[in-house]
């Protein structure tokens, strides 16, 4: 795969790199920064009620999963 380079201005350059993740390559940061979709998009497609219906649930299944970890550890002997 080449390679371009492009012209960015100092302030541009200084968001890019606000961004940018440690482990990323500018080529990775501005890729991440412009795709097609973000999260944010997502934003307000539930009902309040909706999401703290699938909050409850969630916490529900953590508690679920706890109970069943914290008994195999016991079946099991490591404590």
């Amino acid at each position: 795969m080449g390679t371009k380079q492009v012209r960015l201005s100092e302030d541009v350059y200084a968001k890019i790199a606000d961004k940018k993740r440690p482990e990323e390559s500018f080529s990775d940061a501005i890729d991440r920064l412009t795709s097609d979709w973000s999260l944010a998009e997502w934003a307000g497609w539930m009902s309040d009620a909706e999401a703290e219906r699938h909050r409850e649930r969630l916490s529900e299944l953590e508690a679920a999963d706890r109970r069943e970890t914290e008994a195999l550890v016991e079946d099991l002997d490591l404590e």
